[in-house]
């Protein structure tokens, strides 16, 4: 794949190829002709058509369909030159409460973000850091503002981001990072009844967490107040620009008082971005820690689905293969999903699913089946393809096209992470 990033992290020497080559072996699926026909895997760029279905008026949206783009063998690492952090989490300038609970986390050396943030956050500069998802980013803004407002006493932080799931993602963070001190969070996203949000807004929790529709919500209701808050975070923002939130975003910040402390996080820097951080952040650090675009530890390959072939059929064949321990499924509609992850269950499949007609506490569930290994497969649309940082993913399997080669590279980010290997198949049906 290419290497569409700066690479300002760590370098790496790759050489080699995967060991032994071999592809999966499946038992060979019947079509409803009743021929035997297999899967193929790799090779070539014939003409194709996605299953994209129809929005409305039979308008067909353009699905991203470079099939180069979604073959790449994983390699074998003949040399790492390994990250050496300039501090362990000990050196930090923070409270020793904050680091006993760092410790019990079972942290000891900072990722790349972490070790270039925490000390510009802990003096107080403004921040932009340019991160892949998955680095680290959490800790790197909680740890300093969480001892902060520890040694402050006053000032509240507000924490904007994409989805609920980050925000849910960030709250169980925080829990562990301030066990003990006091602090509590709330989190206020759409989805969820507003009025116990409302209620828990009303005991002045020192950390806000939520995506900026429900936040702007909730400042037109007065139920939420800016005045006492001293510093902003934008985790994900280039996600947050891509839903169409960038006029929320900037009239949420426009309501924080002056002079605060900001924070942007994000994958990618656009026009848009670079225009709200011109607007709201003070002379701020850059700090790039962003590698490539697809990591090398993703075997990444197709799964042609011949004519006649049952779509359905061939997926169950994958997940029964041995190694396929847990998966998400990405599909382009919340309906389909739903439909794909019920079928499955029909097959005798563990299956869940999460998309954007669950409730939260579904989509709360959901995910926590799958985290603790209660289900085999998560099926979701692109709404769980950024910021959910979920371990031991075997396979992410496209089962639709996804509509942009960026939406691709998120997907298929949910496995190989943390250093483990990791596969991601792309299903495509010929003419």
């Amino acid at each position: 794949m290419p290497n569409t990033g700066s690479n300002k992290g760590p370098s790496r020497s790759y050489s080699g190829s995967r060991p032994g080559g071999a592809k999966p072996v499946f038992r060979r699926p019947f079509n409803r002709s009743g021929s035997s026909s297999r899967p193929s895997f790799g090779g070539g760029r014939p003409s194709f058509g996605g299953r994209g279905g129809s929005r409305g008026g039979g308008h067909k949206p353009q699905i991203f369909s470079d099939i180069s783009k979604f073959i790449n063998k994983a390699v074998i690492t003949e040399e790492v030159e390994k990250f050496i952090p300039e501090h362990r989490f000990a050196d930090f300038a923070l409270d020793e409460r904050v680091k006993k609970n760092i410790a019990d986390k079972g942290y000891i050396d900072p990722t790349p973000i972490q070790d270039r943030a925490i000390p510009h956050v802990i003096r107080g500069a403004d921040v932009v850091g340019i991160a892949n998802t998955g680095t680290g980013k959490t800790a790197a803004f909680l740890i300093p503002l969480i001892n902060k407002r520890l040694q402050a006493g006053s000032g509240r932080v507000l924490i904007m981001v994409p989805t609920r799931e980050l925000a849910i993602q960030i709250n169980e963070e925080f829990k562990g990072f301030a066990k003990g001190l006091g602090m509590y969070a709330t989190v206020c996203v759409g989805g969820a009844a507003i009025g116990p949000q409302i209620r828990e807004l009303s005991r002045r929790p020192q950390f806000v967490i939520g995506t900026p529709g429900r936040l702007k919500d909730l400042l037109e209701r007065k139920a939420l107040k800016l005045d006492d808050f001293s510093a902003a975070i934008l985790d994900e923002a280039d996600r947050m620009l891509d839903m169409g939130f960038i006029n929320d975003m900037r009239q949420i910040l426009a309501l924080l008082p002056t002079p605060r402390h900001t924070l942007f996080f994000s994958a990618t820097l656009s026009t848009e971005i670079e225009k709200l951080i011109g607007e709201f952040l003070n002379e701020p650090v850059r700090i790039s820690v962003k590698t490539r675009d697809t990591s090398s530890s993703i075997d990444q390959d197709i799964v042609r689905v011949a004519p006649g072939q049952d779509k359905l059929e061939v997926l169950h064949d994958l997940l029964i293969q041995p190694g396929f321990d847990k998966v998400i499924i990405f599909g382009r509609t919340k309906h389909g999903v739903e439909r794909l992850s019920k079928q499955l269950v029909q097959k005798g499949l563990k299956s869940e699913s999460i998309h954007g007609n669950k409730s939260q506490g579904q989509r709360v569930r959901a995910l926590d089946y799958f985290k603790k290994d209660h289900v085999q497969i998560l099926c979701a649309t692109d709404v769980a393809a950024r910021g959910l940082d979920i371990s031991g993913v075997s396979h992410v399997i496209n089962y639709d096209l996804p509509n942009t080669h960026e939406d691709y590279i998120h997907r298929i980010g949910r496995t190989g992470r943390a250093g483990k290997k990791g596969k991601a198949l792309t299903f495509i049906e010929s003419k």
